[in-house]
């Protein structure tokens, strides 16, 4: 029998039995429709990170507290908290001759508080204390108002620069400049309203209330330390000189001898985005893996379905062996007929994650996210290839049991 009449035959047995045939593939379809899903997510998420941390501009530096190797994270980055950067530490890069290319920086920390205008109040909202500096290190821009000032930082001033959903939520559109609002129990003033600015990573930075680094330290959070200090240079050709100078100045700051002993990490953004990569590449892998165990569920089904099968057709492979089918004939048979079930599982399997990763990519679109829809070939192809292995891998058995099945044993089987 030639590979057209076995595809024949084996369609045949499939839609005889549809709802078993389906059964048969669901565990293959979702095993490839995660894979596709997952691997999707991943590529949409990663573009979107590094797109975001691209358009703050390739001349920022930024140092993080805590060591790293210049392929990982620092600890930090997982939430640890590591507490070696401080506010004289920026005082120190930008007086020093040999950080004369850096323009500009910040420190940063960031907190979680209630906030309340009035009868309205925002549960969660979320405040970072930044640098009167903050304007010439990012791209912010105000609709009114203006920002706070060095002395307004340093006297813990009570004033607020209130992005563009917060006024929409605390405020209902209405502006809010001059009016006072609270954060925790503190009242602060807002003195400026931000500009539309979108999400960088996954910090939607229109939700965000900007106020005085040392107010955020001292008033709010009882801390000294930064979670982060960022600063811009002059030309992007300078950033290679500027970081040896940030990682001496600041060594000579945390008195450091070697640079095996540095309690912090400097890093641009180039380096930041080729980290992210890493680190999203890893993870969407890991998860990848994590759904591809699903397969082998779907592998050992398939086996399953297939072995009542061949119970069920004996007296057919019985008659076929009687008028001269050979055991590579029925062997054939039953390996097409699961390679023709796992192709199917795995075109509709990537069917299935393609669609609820678009589904996904218009409602991340739906909430202001640039999120694109990745779907690569070489992750269908890997699906496909992954379905079809399995199909002879777990296909092997029950067409080998059955090409070994004595003709008149068949026959005589009821």
């Amino acid at each position: 029998m030639d590979v057209g009449n076995i595809l024949k035959l084996s369609l045949a047995n499939l839609r005889s039995n549809p709802l078993r045939s389906f059964l048969t593939m669901l565990g293959l379809i979702i095993g490839i429709g995660s894979v596709v899903l997952i691997v999707s997510l991943g590529a949409g998420a990663q573009a979107l990170i590094i797109s975001q941390i691209n358009s703050l501009g390739s001349n920022l530096v930024g140092v993080l507290p805590g060591a790293s190797d210049e392929t990982g994270p620092p600890a930090s980055v997982f939430g640890i908290q590591v507490k070696t950067l401080i506010n004289d530490d920026v005082k120190a890069l930008l007086s020093d001759s040999r950080t004369r290319h850096l323009v500009a920086a910040s420190g940063y920390v960031q907190g979680k508080a209630k906030m309340v205008y009035a009868n309205q109040e925002l549960a969660g909202g979320s405040f970072m204390g930044v640098s009167a500096t903050y304007p010439q290190v990012e791209n912010i821009t105000l609709v009114s108002g203006q920002f706070f000032t060095e002395e307004e930082d340093t006297g813990l001033a009570r004033v607020a620069i209130v992005g563009s959903k917060v006024v929409a939520e605390l405020w209902g559109g209405e502006d809010p400049l001059g009016k006072t609002f609270k954060i925790k129990r503190e009242t602060f003033r807002v003195i400026g309203v931000a500009a539309p600015r979108g999400s960088v990573g996954f910090s939607n930075l229109d939700k965000f209330v900007f106020i005085p680094l040392h107010t955020a330290q001292k008033i709010l959070l009882g801390w000294q330390h930064l979670s982060l200090v960022r600063g811009r240079v002059d030309q992007a050709e300078n950033i290679p000189e500027t970081i040896q100078g940030m990682k001496e100045v600041l060594r000579d700051q945390h008195n450091i001898d070697s640079e095996e002993e540095d309690d912090f990490s400097v890093r641009n953004a180039a380096d930041a985005v080729e980290l992210l990569k890493t680190i999203t590449d890893a993870f969407r892998y890991f998860l990848a893996a994590i759904a591809a165990i699903s397969l082998i569920v779907g592998g050992i089904g398939i086996m399953n379905i297939m072995l009542v099968t061949v119970t069920e057709r004996y007296r057919e492979i019985g008659l076929r062996k009687a008028v001269g089918a050979t055991r590579a004939n029925i062997q054939n048979q039953f390996l097409l007929e699961t390679l023709v079930i796992t192709a199917i599982g795995s075109v509709i399997g990537i069917a299935g994650g393609a669609a609820v990763s678009a589904l996904i990519t218009v409602a991340a679109r739906a909430l202001g996210y640039e999120w694109a829809f990745i779907v690569s070939l070489p992750s269908i192809l890997l699906a496909v290839g992954v379905g079809l292995a399995i199909g002879l891998a777990f296909g092997f058995y029950p067409a080998r049991r059955a090409a070994k099945l004595d003709p008149i044993v068949a026959l005589r089987y009821e």
